[in-house]
């Protein structure tokens, strides 16, 4: 065990015990008083509040103030920290992330931690490469500093962005920045697979209210349609997960008929077009001929 190990470990064992004497932990790393006292001295010029007791009976402990109140949360509710910081750490395992695991799961304690709930996230190859962004991004966000980068559109085209970035947001299995772009003056989200050349830039930035912001963004919801479709049994779970049960209806032996709000664009037509045929749009009529208009497209590329 390597010294910053050592000094994780004598952390997370005072977060859990009231004082351990020197001779203790000493025997715990099997490592000199001497190194203890190096090690208790680091920390402390490291701003963790460790304090000593003299005394037969004493040792270091770590100020109440530092620690969780267990008052706060019970076991159950640091089990279900635990699940979430688990699936959140296959999206972004960072050091930070996993050294916030280790002090949850030694306040549970591994007897009491049983793991009823796992969350499982796709292993894209490309997460390893969206992993460096996603690090760039925080220390701007913490730093308070501007990013610059090229982002490509739709249709390929590029253009050089200056944003002051505010917030990072997972959806579904896309990574997005939320920022104010100051090459078009207003609040912008950028998908970050879309970026390209991301840097820091040397220019900090005052933050302007982006928390009124998100919360007139939360009213805002995309123009959306309901539509009628047949979908075979096969593909009902999606529409069960997506829309719930009440959406559903039986049609006949075959079929089922979703009642589903979805847009009339591009992002509507490939999630529908992505079932195949185990989908059949029957209403509104307009809404099958944009459809209609969207497929033949598709099809013209393998004519």
């Amino acid at each position: 065990m390597n010294k910053i190990e050592r000094l994780i470990s004598i952390v997370m064992i005072l977060l859990q015990k009231n004082v351990v004497s020197a001779t203790g932990f000493a025997q715990l790393f099997n490592v000199s008083k001497r190194t203890i006292l190096r090690d208790m001295e680091t920390l402390s010029l490291s701003n963790i509040p460790i304090y000593s007791i003299n005394g037969v009976k004493g040792g270091y402990g770590i100020m109440d103030e530092y620690k969780l109140d267990k008052r706060l949360l019970s076991s159950k509710d640091l089990q279900n920290i635990l699940t979430a910081l688990g699936g959140l750490g296959q999206i972004l395992f960072s050091d930070e992330v996993e050294l916030t695991l280790k002090k949850i799961e030694s306040m549970i304690g591994s007897a009491t931690w049983k793991g009823s709930i796992h969350l499982s996230f796709y292993e894209w190859n490309g997460r390893s490469e969206i992993l460096q962004i996603l690090k760039t991004c925080q220390e701007a966000i913490v730093q308070g500093r501007l990013l610059t980068f090229d982002y490509i559109d739709r249709s390929g085209g590029k253009t050089n962005r200056m944003i002051e970035p505010y917030q990072l947001h997972f959806s579904e299995m896309s990574w997005y920045l939320k920022g104010f772009c100051l090459n078009r003056m207003e609040y912008r989200t950028f998908k970050l697979s879309r970026t390209d050349n991301l840097n820091i830039d040397i220019k900090t930035f005052v933050p302007r209210d982006f928390l009124t912001e998100q919360k007139a963004e939360q009213h805002y919801q995309p123009e959306l349609i309901t539509i009628k479709a047949l979908i075979s049994h096969s593909i009902k779970d999606h529409f069960i997960e997506r829309y719930g049960q009440k959406r559903i209806e039986a049609y006949n032996s075959e079929f089922l008929i979703a009642t589903i709000d979805v847009p009339q664009n591009h992002i509507g037509f490939r999630f529908l077009a992505s079932f195949g045929s185990e989908l059949e749009i029957i209403e509104p009529q307009t809404y099958v001929e944009d459809f209609r208009e969207f497929l033949s497209a598709m099809i013209k590329k393998y004519a």
